[in-house]
């Protein structure tokens, strides 16, 4: 297995980080994608090293990445596929934390459309949790092995667009249910207008959900 490409982004306070957020890029995006989002969540956590993964599959259409390919939706193949990333996703967390000299638990993940679904999936399953799981516009994917492969409660903040027409917001509230029921705490942000995307309202509850992740 190969190791993952991230590109970096900070610490905002230009000293020795103190803490990792790892971002997930979509389907047939990039490790550039969410990078962006950095100089603003640096505000919120000027210690904090961003660093946005670069997926492991090229994308079928040669653009992009993707984490695993998605011509077959069958839940038994999409599980299939969100483990093999979660494989690569768990080294990179654990090499890059090494690498930096962080304790294990100095970490947070963020995604987005196939990158939450990745980080959904990961984070829940590591022994050490994640101080916080970001997953916008996504889906809980093999909820019914949660229960019995759960490893941690790390807080969960789901943020989704009702006008999304990629990824149902339907997604994002059966995994809010799902999560609940498992004692893991959830907050969530619903935009009424929002498509496919991050707007500037997930941007603020993910800035606040880092800060208090890592208060």
């Amino acid at each position: 297995m190969s190791a993952l490409e991230a590109v970096h982004w900070g610490p905002a306070a230009k000293a020795a980080p103190k803490q990792l957020v790892v971002l997930c890029h979509g389907f047939g995006a990039d490790a550039y994608d969410l990078i962006d989002i950095a100089p603003s969540w640096g505000h919120a956590l000027p210690d904090a090293l961003f660093a946005s993964v670069q997926a492991p599959e090229a994308h079928p259409m040669g653009f992009g990445r993707q984490w695993w390919a998605i011509g077959d939706r069958d839940p038994v193949v999409m599980e299939a596929g969100v483990r093999a990333a979660a494989a690569h996703l768990n080294a990179f967390i654990d090499a890059e934390l090494a690498r930096l000299g962080l304790p294990a638990e100095a970490y947070a993940l963020m995604g987005f459309s196939q990158g939450a679904m990745t980080v959904l999936f990961t984070g829940l399953r590591r022994v050490v949790p994640p101080r916080a799981i970001l997953a916008y516009s996504g889906a809980l994917l093999a909820p019914s092995t949660l229960a019995a492969e759960i490893a941690n409660r790390a807080p969960v903040l789901l943020a989704h667009g009702e006008a999304d027409a990629q990824v149902p917001v339907s997604r994002s509230r059966d995994a809010e249910t799902v999560l609940a029921g498992l004692g893991v705490p959830v907050e969530t942000t619903y935009s009424p207008h929002l498509g496919h995307g991050i707007d500037d309202a997930g941007i603020a509850m993910g800035a606040l959900a880092l800060q208090r992740g890592f208060a």
